[in-house]
C-alpha cells in the first residue's frame, strides 16, 4: 500500500511540475502586440479618391472550419475541428465567393488562419491574398497566436495562429493595427485572442480622408466593464477621425446584436435567437448610422450541425457609419452557413 501511495504521489508531483513548466513556457512565448502597429510602411503617395460611392463586404469566415456540418465545443457542441476534406472544401468555396464578388471595393474578413491545427495548417491568408493580388492591396493583422491551446483535454485545439484581413481596390496612405485591452487575467489570457481593429486611410478629392475600420469584438466575455473598455477604444478613434471632418466606416463581427434588434418577417425561414449581448442604444451619438439588415441572419449557434429552422440564428455582423455618410444598401447574404458559422454582409455607401 505504501508503494502505491508513493507512486501516486510521484505522479501528482510530476503532473503539477509538468503543468507549471507548460504555463511558464506559454508565458515566455506569449503574443504581446503593441497598442499600435503599422501593417504597411514606406507607402507611396496615393492619388486622392475621385469618387463618392463605395461597396463593402464584411465576413467572419470561421477559419473555414465551422461549416454547416460542424458543432463546436466552445458553443456547447462536442467537436474541436472538422475534417481536412471539409476544411479544404470550405476554403475553396469561400475563395470562389470572393472571386465572384470582385467588384467589391473593400473586403473586411475576420477569423482567417495562417497556421492552426483547427484548419489543418492551411495558410488561408496566403490563399486569399494571392486571389486578391491583381486587384487589391491586402493587409493582415494577427489577433491569435498560441503555441498550444490545451482544451478540451480529450482533443486539444493545439496551436492557433489567426487574425483579420482587409483588402482595398485603392492605395491607402495608412494601415494600422490597434490593440483592444486584454479581457482576462493571467493565466486565462494566455489562451485567448488578443483582439484588435485595423484602420485603412484614404485621401479623397473632397479634402477629407475616408477611414475604413475592420473590427472583431470580444466573444464569450459578458463583463460589461471589460466590454465597454474595448468599445471605448474603438469609439474614441471613430470620434477623433470624424472630429477632423473625415468619413468613417466600421464593419465586422461585433459579437452583439444592434440596439433594440428584432428580425423582420420570417427572417428568411431561420430561427431567431437573441445574442447574449446587445449594443446599447446610446453607445454612439444618434446621428451615427448603425447599418444592419433585419431580414436574414449573419450568425448561427454551433451547439449542433446546422439545420435551417432548428439552429438559433441572429445578427451580430454589421456596419456603423459616421453622419457624413449615406447608406444606400445593406444586405445579409444568406448562404445557410455552408462554409462558416457567419454569413457575409454587403453594404453600399455614399460620401456626402
Amino acid at each position: 500500500m505504501k508503494k502505491i501511495l508513493k507512486y501516486l504521489l510521484y505522479l501528482i508531483i510530476t503532473g503539477v511540475l509538468a503543468f507549471a513548466l507548460f504555463l511558464a513556457w506559454i508565458t515566455l512565448v506569449e503574443y504581446t502586440p503593441k497598442p499600435e502597429e503599422a501593417l504597411a510602411t514606406n507607402l507611396p503617395q496615393s492619388t486622392p479618391l475621385d469618387k463618392d460611392t463605395f461597396s463593402l463586404m464584411t465576413w467572419n469566415i470561421g477559419y473555414a472550419g465551422l461549416g454547416s456540418e460542424m458543432d463546436f465545443f466552445y458553443d456547447d457542441g462536442t467537436r474541436t475541428r472538422s475534417t481536412r476534406e471539409a476544411v479544404r472544401e470550405h476554403v475553396n468555396n469561400i475563395n470562389k465567393f470572393v472571386q465572384s464578388n470582385d467588384s467589391i471595393d473593400f473586403w473586411l474578413v475576420q477569423e482567417i488562419d495562417i497556421d492552426s491545427k483547427r484548419s489543418w495548417g492551411i495558410n488561408e491568408v496566403e490563399k486569399m491574398s494571392s486571389l486578391l493580388d491583381d486587384h487589391y492591396q491586402v493587409v493582415f493583422a494577427k489577433n491569435y497566436d498560441v503555441p498550444f491551446v490545451p482544451v478540451p483535454f480529450t482533443d486539444p485545439m493545439g496551436h492557433a495562429k489567426s487574425g483579420i484581413l482587409s483588402a482595398s481596390k485603392y492605395p491607402f496612405s495608412q494601415a494600422t493595427r490597434y490593440a483592444y485591452p486584454l479581457i482576462a487575467p493571467w493565466p486565462q489570457r494566455l489562451f485567448l485572442l488578443h483582439r484588435c481593429f485595423t484602420l485603412l486611410r484614404f485621401a479623397t478629392v473632397k479634402g477629407h480622408d475616408l477611414v475604413v475600420i475592420n473590427t472583431h469584438n470580444t466573444a464569450y466575455i459578458y463583463d460589461s466593464t471589460l466590454r465597454m473598455k474595448e468599445l471605448n477604444i474603438l469609439r474614441d478613434k471613430m470620434m477623433e477621425e470624424y472630429g477632423k471632418g473625415n468619413y468613417v466606416i466600421v464593419g465586422g463581427d461585433w459579437n452583439q446584436n444592434p440596439p433594440n434588434f428584432k428580425p423582420a418577417g420570417d427572417f428568411n425561414g431561420q430561427y431567431f435567437v437573441k445574442a447574449p449581448l446587445q449594443l446599447a442604444s446610446n453607445a454612439f451619438p444618434k446621428n451615427w448610422k448603425i447599418a444592419y439588415d433585419d431580414k436574414a441572419p449573419t450568425n448561427r449557434q454551433n451547439d449542433k450541425p446546422f439545420v435551417k429552422g432548428e439552429n438559433g440564428t441572429t445578427v451580430i455582423d454589421f456596419f456603423i457609419l459616421s453622419p457624413n455618410i449615406e447608406l444606400l444598401q445593406i444586405k445579409n447574404i444568406d448562404l445557410n452557413f455552408r462554409d462558416s458559422d457567419h454569413n457575409p454582409v454587403f453594404a453600399k455607401v455614399k460620401l456626402n
